[in-house]
């Protein structure tokens, strides 16, 4: 039986519970990896109050979708589920939810990390944090890429 990803960019609150749910079931898998990221309370030095993610609808599932297929050309991979939500979101709210299924760990494992690392350096989302200055008032900036994401890349490239 073909395996059939999940990808999906939504508005609405994760839930890991179902999304894990998904994964299971396929026989010939005995390995599930996942990665759920989460907003945080502070970034660059400041403390976040909130988090927004924007993201160019059709191009990004494009993309989402490009990164799931390169992944299982590289591994033997069952089932593949990437939800990423947009628009406003409050602390610990999840952001990103990757799962994989394969027959070994190892693969699962890699795969997994390899799918988020290739989502931080190249999907099209972008973020835009609510910070709190000095006086408790919350400003926005946006969110620059990350030196450490494109070294993690980088180690894609190597191997």
């Amino acid at each position: 039986m073909k395996a059939v990803d999940r990808i999906e960019v939504c508005e609405t609150p994760l839930n890991v519970a179902v999304e894990y749910a998904a994964l299971q079931g396929n026989s010939g898998d005995g390995a599930c990896a996942l990665f759920v990221g989460s907003v945080r309370d502070f970034n660059a030095g400041s403390d976040v109050c909130g988090l927004a993610l924007e993201h160019y609808p059709g191009m990004t599932e494009k993309s989402l979708q490009r990164i799931t297929g390169e992944a299982r050309s590289r591994w033997s991979l069952g089932r593949v589920a990437i939800v990423h939500r947009v628009g406003p979101m409050q602390i610990n709210d999840e952001i990103v939810f990757v799962g994989v299924t394969s027959p070994h760990r190892q693969a699962a494992f890699a795969a997994c990390q390899y799918i988020m690392d290739r989502l931080k350096t190249e999907a099209p989302f972008w973020k835009r944090e609510a910070i709190a200055d000095q006086t408790g008032n919350a400003t926005e900036r946006w969110v620059e890429a990350r030196a450490s994401d494109a070294e993690e890349m980088d180690k894609w490239s190597a191997g």
